[in-house]
């Protein structure tokens, strides 16, 4: 299997430093505003996020499909909560936001296996230390 990677530089101190991110053909800023507040560029968080919907769509379209439910569109939105607490900023909460076309696809079916996708795609397990991964799955 190939192995992937990203690369990160950072200058100065936390609150007034800046650095960028890149990863494949995407290159970003980010800082301290960008990561704790609202301001512009992207973060560590939104990159997880990314990676995370990419994986759990791909993993429910590959369970729907060799269950014999090939899906039209797998739509995932993944929402990441960084949170301040003593110890320091954690991730505290994933939210994976779906809505599949499936035609055919019974209602109970199709909770298992978004279910089984959610528990099983490989980004999920790597982040097994976040507290709570929510899953809410529409069938549309």
């Amino acid at each position: 299997m190939p192995v992937r990677k990203a690369q990160a530089v950072w200058n100065g101190n936390l609150r007034e430093g800046s650095g960028r991110m890149a990863f494949g053909s995407f290159e970003g800023p980010y800082s301290f505003a960008s990561r704790f507040e609202e301001g512009e560029g992207t973060n560590p968080e939104e990159l997880i996020a990314a990676a995370h919907a990419g994986c759990f769509s791909m993993a429910l379209a590959n369970r729907l499909a060799q269950a014999g439910h090939t899906p039209e569109r797998v739509q995932t939105e993944a929402r990441v909560h960084l949170e301040m607490t003593n110890d320091g900023p954690r991730i505290s909460k994933i939210e994976l936001h779906t809505e599949v076309e499936a035609p055919g696809l019974d209602e109970q079916t199709f909770l298992e296996h978004a279910e089984a996708a959610k528990q099983g795609c490989p980004v999920s397990k790597a982040l097994a230390a976040v507290p709570v991964i929510e899953l809410h799955a529409r069938l549309v």
